[in-house]
């Protein structure tokens, strides 16, 4: 069985499109948890590519096994 590598998607609007500050932490998107990047990112590409045209709109992938882990360096994943 392949390591469990937690992976979070979320979006929402940002305050200025060059920025990191959402407008509304109310209304993040939680798109979900994944275990593994590829899932990760195969879910972050869709709602990315969902929301192109609105300047505005970000999601994100977050490492959580990183911040579960953050001392093992060792993970072998180059996410």
């Amino acid at each position: 069985m392949a390591q469990q590598l937690l992976h979070l998607v979320f979006g929402g609007r940002l305050v200025h499109p060059d920025g990191t500050e959402f407008a509304d932490l109310e209304a993040l998107d939680i798109v979900g948890i994944y275990p593994n990047y590829t899932e990760a990112a195969r879910a972050w590409r869709g709602k990315a590519q969902a929301s192109v045209d609105d300047a505005h709109m970000r999601y994100y992938v977050v490492h959580l096994h990183r911040l579960l882990d953050p001392d093992n360096h060792d993970h072998p994943e180059g996410h």
